[in-house]
């Protein structure tokens, strides 16, 4: 997983709503990334969610929050209207920034073994250097913490 300190690894994705972002291109600005396991689950959802209530105070920061699944961008649509979601959502669906992030990892559930993307938050400074990583995040009070860690850096 990359940690504090290391440069992020830059990328380009498509992203809900058509378009793709460029996470070098947002050098200058202060780049909140958090990847999930999946669209229209209820932690995702919550997630999601909480991010969108404070995307003014977020913007307010100079922060982009960017939040990144395996789903298709045609998901990520249904995803957003369904919720009124205010953040972009970006497509990984070959799973390569999931990997170069090592969020694709080992997870267990229910005595099942399988791959999936651990939930995980990057805080990247204005120069693409990752200020605090947040891995096994628990939703709840998160988006708050997120910010409140955005405003001081």
């Amino acid at each position: 997983m990359i940690d504090a300190g290391q440069t992020a690894p830059d990328f380009t994705l498509p992203r809900d709503g058509g378009g793709e972002i460029t996470l070098s291109e947002l050098k200058g600005r202060k780049v909140v990334l958090y990847f999930y396991p999946r669209d229209d689950t209820s932690g995702c959802t919550k997630e999601a969610v909480a991010f969108t209530e404070h995307a003014a105070a977020f913007e307010a920061a100079d922060v982009t929050v960017l939040g990144v699944s395996k789903d298709t961008v045609a998901k990520h649509d249904k995803f957003r209207d369904k919720h009124g979601l205010g953040i972009a959502l970006l497509s990984d669906a070959e799973g390569d920034v999931c990997e170069r992030y090592g969020v694709w990892a080992e997870k267990k559930m229910y005595g099942k073994t399988f791959m999936g993307i651990e939930r995980t938050t990057f805080l990247i400074d204005r120069e693409g250097v990752v200020a605090k990583v947040w891995p096994k995040v628990k939703v709840q009070d998160h988006a708050e913490e997120v910010l409140s860690e955005a405003k001081a850096l």
